[in-house]
């Protein structure tokens, strides 16, 4: 743009903006507002430059981190109210289970919507979820901020991004069992497999669950023995604890009992543990079930009966019912039997000699003799 700013005997061309080029060289293919304005109203290529270093690349800079903020706290508020959803809908489940199970008579009233080791638990499992994707999705966002920020001084990334292949597919190789065990431990947390204070089996060990992170189980056995179990190394899992627990007892009787009237004293017997409000170290939530004769043995019949508790309270109850089924039956007078076996001894003399039977036996046979061998000797 040009202008005459001349007196009658000379003129003068004032030049106003850069040319393309050294708008080019000074704001780059992708000028920012600032950079435009400045460009647009000067002719100094290095007040343009010194304007997009110190102006418009940190307000652009400003701009992209205030964004990744926003999106990241999005992003956290979204996982929580997921998180939220996922704690109720794991109460919801367990309320509604009990809500469909009878609970013992005396304790019915009392008996409280969802147990507080439930609820703890469950919102443990929540939280261990919340904060893996909380922080999966907070650096994923500040990477894409970073990736975007280093764009801006006209930084390639095609090196950066082959130099993090490469570190990527290292670390793959490198650490492949780690990446293994995270993600096994995050779908065990997600689906609810187990959780703290339950009793598993995952194959070599079997026991109570006392820490679960997201690299490894740790478990304590009936021993006393604590187990360090890595997530990826669990194939399988049997959760003894989860919702309710089964007591399953057999209980075997003699042959010549009445099987029936055994059947009733146990079923008797089950029914007043199940009322009894004294007892308060386990609880039994469905009546208690005799399914009858489980099979017939080489030395007894094995009556058998079901007892649906609180979870990993099937032991305790297993035990008590087993005293008081004993006791129960001792008084009706009904055997409960025991392996027995008829041992015959046989005390017969041996014969005296004179009297065996004679036994032929043939002549030794002698080896022949030659006769020349005896006329001459030395040959």
């Amino acid at each position: 743009m040009a202008a005459d700013a001349a007196g009658p005997n000379y003129g003068v061309w004032v030049r106003y903006g850069l040319t393309d080029d050294e708008r080019l060289d000074a704001c780059g293919d992708d000028p920012g507002f600032i950079c435009d304005w400045v460009a647009d109203r000067s002719d100094s290529v290095r007040l343009t430059q010194a304007a997009d270093l110190a102006l418009d690349k940190p307000v652009r800079i400003a701009i992209i981190l205030v964004v990744a903020f926003i999106v990241s706290r999005i992003l956290r508020r979204i996982i929580e109210r997921f998180g939220r959803r996922l704690a109720k809908r794991s109460v919801d489940r367990l309320a509604a289970l009990e809500r469909r199970t009878p609970r013992r008579p005396g304790l019915a009233a009392d008996a409280p919507a969802t147990g507080a080791d439930a609820v703890s638990r469950s919102q443990l499992r929540v939280d261990t979820v919340v904060a893996v994707l909380s922080s999966l999705s907070t650096v994923l966002v500040w990477t894409v901020a970073g990736i975007v920020v280093i764009g801006l001084f006209d930084v390639s990334l095609a090196p950066l991004f082959a130099g993090a292949g490469v570190v990527g597919v290292a670390l793959g190789f490198g650490a492949q069992s780690v990446v293994a065990d995270f993600l096994s431990g995050f779908f065990m947390l997600f689906e609810d497999q187990f959780g703290v204070g339950d009793v598993v089996d995952v194959g070599e060990a079997t026991g109570t669950v006392e820490n679960l992170s997201l690299r490894t189980t740790t478990l304590r056995d009936i021993n006393g023995t604590v187990w360090h179990i890595r997530n990826s190394e669990i194939r399988r899992v049997g959760n003894k604890s989860q919702l309710w627990s089964r007591a399953v007892i057999d209980i075997d009787v003699a042959y010549d009992t009445d099987v029936r009237q055994a059947e009733g004293i146990i079923q008797r017997v089950a029914d007043e543990l199940w009322r009894d409000p004294d007892f308060v170290e386990g609880d039994i939530i469905d009546p208690p079930e005799v399914w009858g004769v489980e099979r017939l043995g080489a030395d007894g019949v094995t009556i058998r009966l079901v007892v649906r508790t609180d979870p990993a309270e099937q032991w305790i109850v297993g035990r008590e019912l087993r005293l008081r089924i004993k006791e129960a039956l001792d008084e009706a007078g009904i055997e409960i039997p025991f392996p027995q076996r008829t041992v015959w001894l046989r005390h017969d003399e041996p014969a005296p000699r004179s009297d065996r039977p004679a036994v032929g036996v043939a002549p030794l046979r002698q080896p022949e003799v030659s006769e020349d061998l005896v006329q001459n000797p030395e040959a």
